[in-house]
């Protein structure tokens, strides 16, 4: 910007004229540079020609907004073709659908449907006025308060093809998407089952019941020869109507009016029968035995006798009841004790009969159909009823709850609207408007038709399902005006256009959900023919909805389907309820008349009705959508829409964050969190990936773990690298199943570096209190020293901060996860109380897999003034509070004579220090300086004749074929002239490379190895003469200058070493604690690498070390145990575990 500004002052025109760097890119498609300068001239866009290039201008985005059109899918690909097809493209117009054809009249058409016509008038009958009303204003807020939240939605952007789908996707995300996605579209499948089944019912009971395929032989037999033959007529119904979809869903369509008409009029037609009936009340007689209602399909005249003439006969409802038809026959008693009275069954709101109908009268399976008031002479109590005779049966038992699950299918529908968002002239306005004035239409249709069935109907009338008592007419029918047929026919093409409908739009909600790739193995299901019909998606919805008609029975189908729509509803109000809650910025609905507490009370209601409905039904439905959430969470394709579920973990995590600093944890809760400090090499690939499946074991996806490196650099320059980095990072974390996060620093060098982890890591209360890295191998051959220098630094920080430290040693000997120990041990020495890590880690450990077959055994040391047996005892009871199994040693180690060995060790240590105080002298004199200390640390141990001695002492279980390990035991001093500089990836603290490549000629190499021992005592076999031996008590002087406290440390560390190979030999894994870090920074830092090798170092390579910085965890509560101090001495009995107490 500063360039350009400056050009422009001097009159350049903005373009720098010296830069000739051609861009990668042109804002102008096929441009060259003369027509992009044309097109800057008079523009004064120079100052931002650089942007262009990724940014648009605000006047092409304009216009590319502007010429926006969003057409469902599949519409596109359909129209494309089409246009091809032609041989000329034709020009898309724009979509013209208002309000009322593109929103009002689609929801007419799908809220209204088969229960209307079918069952509304039984459930009137069953539950009365009064319970109707509440079911029906139940149902309807539970739609209403579901469309103000799908509004609020829709109108926050445009919605695609996918409607429910995909407002819950985007709002919830692809999880919950998917799930709900799913179980929507299995419930739309369901619906077109339930829309067939009834077009089969109208079909085989009110139009024509002679195609019947199946015969009953008596009245118990019907029930199945009717859902026999609604299976094979449904079949066949589903086959035609998926050929229909299949050829083209412009004849759908098509017809899609005519279905609505018919809707429309025969709802017009009952209103018409109401009015009408209060004046003149059509005939519709009903025959009664006593208060028993007849079914007319078996007699003609209500009566039991007829007079012909002037003689008396019987009628054929006398032949129903009784042996024969002679007047002596011998009849049924309920039939000789009560009277045959015929009532109308419609008489009209003007006849009172409201009152009888207000209230519920629930019956059981194989009850006859009763009329409450009537006059009847009953039989004895168990009397059996002859399932024979011409009564009206119930076919089921009903209750509220059973109903409730019937009816919601009636008033679902409302999605149709915004699944025609593309369609629509103004979506933002058109879906809310359209939606709510077609839910209250419906809603004032539902409430009114309770009311006036209930005024105009007799009670049997309602209570009778399938209208045996008024001749085998449609109940709702009998009402109509003019006739019962124009409801017949209504009804017919109504539930056709319906099912129709159903399998025209599951195909394509199960395409979209199948093209956004959240669900693997539906993506098959995602491709169609050539114009984008989902031929694969509409075969699936076949078989599915064959289920459903394999059920046969339209009110077992009826509360499947109420599941899924009410777990669709219940998550769209949920989705606009976190949306509220949340207050992103991007949730700005046009719709302004919603509250979050609408949205809850409206998902509260679902919930609600899901279990009203059906309880085993709710939860095998959350059953499905809860295995397809988790299926899609393990196994779907990560998605990115800025989903409500994304900010509300945003805001929990901010609540916990806020909460876990108002204290410390309790030591209960206390587990490691851990810093992993990784080296990466040029290729930004992890070194040492065994440290990060120690990770994962030890971890075992518990608690905060932080995998850090640091490159050194600048960030401007190494911030590719870095990002590269943390992708293979996380990518070895994915696969390694270690749950955390990854942190990449970009320090100018390494010490700082980890340091800015260590003080960074973490976020508020969340942070780390353990920091696991590597042990720095081939730490003596460094010429500069700076890697045990950055080593303890890391350790003085890690102590500073009361932090534990946990080092690996031989890492890359680690198991992997897929390695399993079948058996072993892990041993822990418990030397120095650490606050109980020692004793957490192989706890937690043995959870894992790979040391779930190890024993864990612990040893501690007794001094010469302690009692061994009591520590065994005391130690066993600890173990026993503590909850853990555990074999308990204690080793004791007696006072003995500082060995030859250890002034050796301790003297070439001193060496080493007084080489690093000289590094700031001259080349020339730090040669000198180092050729006359080497020489004479060479003059010293050749006269106290090593090679032997030093081979026994230190690695005493070694063989002659392990003399190839050496960069473990060599002893190097390495000045290099010139350092060569630091590459961009360099090592951390706790991992050094396994060797140094080439030797550098200008580098001074001064060592004495095994293999040069080996070599000097082959050279003659020579014995150790007396002249030896008075050599080797000569040095004696020279041993008293060290500094007896570093005699002492080593002589410590060679002893533990000894005890520990000597018991430890065939563990799978060693635990210990460390020694303290110098406390004097311009000490002998170098020294307690020293003394941990001697310590640690005696099984070399051929053991598996976990070494620990833990002292100071009891100041900063830590694993749980309140600190015995940094000393040997042991810890009383009110010691707990980390974690652990009893």
């Amino acid at each position: 910007m500063l360039n350009n500004l400056t050009d422009c002052e001097d009159g350049d025109g903005g373009a720098n004229p010296g830069d000739g760097n051609p861009k990668e890119s042109s804002p102008f498609i096929n441009s060259t540079d003369t027509e992009k300068g044309k097109e800057y001239d008079g523009k004064n866009m120079a100052l931002f020609e650089e942007e262009m290039d990724t940014s648009p201008m605000v006047s092409s985005l304009l216009s590319g907004l502007a010429n926006y059109t969003n057409l469902p899918q599949g519409s596109r690909e359909h129209e494309e073709a089409e246009n091809n097809e032609g041989g000329k493209k034709k020009p898309v117009q724009a979509p013209r659908m208002g309000t009322f054809m593109g929103v009002y009249l689609p929801c007419l058409q799908n809220i209204f449907g088969v229960i209307l016509f079918l069952r509304l008038t039984w459930v009137v009958g069953i539950a009365g006025i009064m319970e109707s009303f509440c079911m029906v204003f139940i149902c309807c807020s539970c739609t209403m308060l579901t469309a103000i939240s799908m509004s609020a939605i829709a109108t926050n952007g445009v919605v695609p093809a996918g409607g429910s789908y995909y407002m819950i996707s985007r709002s919830l995300g692809p999880e919950f998407g998917g799930a709900v996605g799913l179980c929507f579209y299995l419930g739309t499948t369901f619906a077109g089952a339930m829309y067939i089944l009834g077009t089969i019912e109208i079909l085989l009971a009110y139009l024509f019941p002679a195609m019947a395929i199946f015969k009953a032989e008596d009245a118990s037999g019907e029930a199945a020869a009717m859902l026999n033959n609604m299976r094979v007529y449904g079949t066949c119904v589903l086959t035609c109507m998926a050929t229909v979809v299949f050829v083209g869903v412009k004849y759908v369509n098509k017809f899609a009016l005519v279905f609505l008409g018919c809707v429309i009029l025969s709802i017009l037609a009952i209103y018409a029968g109401v009015i009408k009936s209060a004046f003149d009340p059509p005939n519709f007689p009903i025959c009664l035995l006593g208060n028993r209602t007849l079914s007319r399909h078996g007699f003609d005249v209500c009566a039991k006798l007829a007079w012909e003439g002037n003689e008396t006969v019987t009628t054929r409802l006398w032949g129903l009841f009784c042996s024969s038809r002679f007047l002596n026959a011998t009849c049924d008693e309920y039939f000789t004790r009560n009277n045959v009275t015929e009532i109308q069954g419609i008489p009209g709101p003007a006849s009172g009969l409201i009152k009888e109908n207000l209230w519920s009268s629930y019956l059981t399976k194989g009850v006859i159909v009763e009329r409450r008031g009537m006059p009847s002479v009953g039989l004895a109590d168990g009397t059996p009823i002859d399932m024979d005779h011409p009564y009206v049966f119930s076919d089921m038992t009903s209750y509220f709850t059973l109903l409730v699950g019937i009816y919601f299918p009636s008033v679902t529908g409302i999605m149709a609207g915004s699944n025609r968002s593309g369609d629509l002239r103004d979506a933002q306005k058109s879906i809310p408007t359209g939606t709510i004035l077609a839910i209250a239409t419906t809603s004032a249709v539902y409430i009114s038709s309770v009311v006036l069935f209930g005024a105009c109907i007799e009670g049997v009338v309602l209570r009778d399902k399938f209208g045996e008592a008024v001749n085998g007419n449609l109940v709702v029918g009998t009402l109509a005006w003019p006739s019962p047929w124009v409801i017949v026919i209504g009804s017919f093409f109504s539930t056709c256009g319906a099912g129709l409908q159903s399998l025209t739009g599951a195909p394509r909600l199960l395409q979209a959900i199948s093209r956004d790739g959240i669900v693997p193995f539906l993506q098959v299901f995602g491709h169609g023919k050539a114009n984008g019909e989902p031929t694969w998606a509409l075969l699936l919805t076949a078989c599915i909805c064959e289920i459903g008609i394999l059920i046969a029975s339209l009110d077992e189908v009826a509360p499947i389907l109420s599941m899924f729509f009410l777990m669709c509803y219940m998550f769209v109000n949920l989705a606009c309820a976190v949306q509220t809650l949340l207050r992103t910025p991007n949730w700005r609905p046009r719709f302004r008349y919603y509250h979050w507490t609408l949205s809850f009370l409206g998902m509260s209601l679902c919930l609600a009705l899901m279990f009203i409905c059906s309880w085993y039904y709710a939860l095998v439905a959350m059953l499905i959508a809860g295995l397809i959430y988790k299926y899609i969470e393990y196994r779907g394709a990560e998605k990115e829409w800025g989903d409500g579920i994304r900010g509300l973990s945003l805001s929990a995590a901010r609540y916990a964050l806020l909460r876990l600093e108002e204290g410390p944890p309790h030591t209960k809760n206390w587990r490691p969190q851990l810093l992993v400090l990784v080296r990466v090499d040029q290729d930004q690939n992890v070194v040492h990936p065994q440290l990060l499946s120690l990770t994962s074991q030890l971890k075992a996806g518990k608690g905060l773990t932080i995998v850090g490196s640091v490159l050194e650099g600048t960030f401007l320059d190494n911030h590719p690298q870095a990002q590269r980095a943390e992708e293979s990072i996380r990518r070895l974390m994915e696969a390694e199943k270690v749950k955390g996060f990854c942190q990449v620093v970009i320090s100018s060098n390494l010490r700082d570096g980890v340091s800015h982890l260590i003080q960074s890591g973490g976020l508020g209360g969340l942070q780390h209190n353990t920091v696991l890295v590597g042990w720095p191998r081939n730490w003596r051959q460094k010429e500069d020293h700076q890697t045990w220098r950055n080593f303890f630094e890391l350790v003085r920080e890690t102590t500073a901060g009361h932090l534990a430290l946990l080092v690996t040693k031989n890492v890359s000997m680690f198991p992997g996860n897929p390695e399993r120990f079948s058996e072993g041990s892990i041993d822990v020495w418990w030397i120095v109380h650490d606050g109980g890590m020692l004793m957490l880690l192989p706890f937690l450990l043995r959870h894992h897999k790979v040391w779930r077959k190890c024993k864990m055994r612990i040893f501690t040391v007794a001094q010469m003034d302690d009692n061994s047996i009591q520590m065994k005892k005391d130690l066993t009871t600890f173990l026993y509070h503590l909850r853990i199994t555990a074999e308990v040693e204690v080793v004791e180690m007696h006072e003995s004579d500082i060995s030859a060995y250890t002034y050796e060790k301790t003297l070439v240590m001193e060496q080493r220090s007084q080489i690093l105080k000289q590094m700031h002298l001259t080349k020339n004199e730090r040669e000198r300086e180092i050729q006359s200390i080497t020489d004479e640390s060479r003059g010293s141990i050749r006269r106290k004749n090593p090679a032997n001695t030093r081979l026994r002492l230190n690695v005493p279980e070694e063989t002659a074929g392990d003399s190839e390990e050496k960069p473990e035991e060599e002893v190097q001093l390495i000045h290099d002239q010139s350092a060569p500089s630091c590459p961009s990836s360099s090592p951390s603290p706790g991992e050094e490379p396994e060797g140094e490549g080439e030797t550098d000629p200008e580098k001074v190499h001064l060592t004495w190895t095994k293999d040069k021992s080996v070599a000097e005592k082959n050279k003659g076999p020579s014995p150790v003469s007396s002249e030896g031996i008075k050599d080797f008590f000569s040095m004696k002087p020279e041993w008293e200058t060290l500094n007896q406290s570093n005699v002492r440390r080593m002589h410590t560390a060679v002893r533990l070493n000894e005890v520990i190979v000597k018991k430890s030999r065939d563990a799978k894994l060693v635990l210990l604690n460390m020694p303290g870090p110098p406390r004097n920074r311009n000490g002998d830092e170098n020294c307690i690498l020293d003394f941990a090798l001697g310590w640690g170092g005696g099984c070399g390579r051929q053991g598996r070390w976990f070494q620990t910085w833990a002292q100071h965890l009891g100041r900063s509560r830590g694993p749980g145990i309140p600190s015995c101090g940094a000393g040997p001495r042991r810890c009383g009995p009110a010691g707990r575990g980390p974690g652990l107490s009893p």
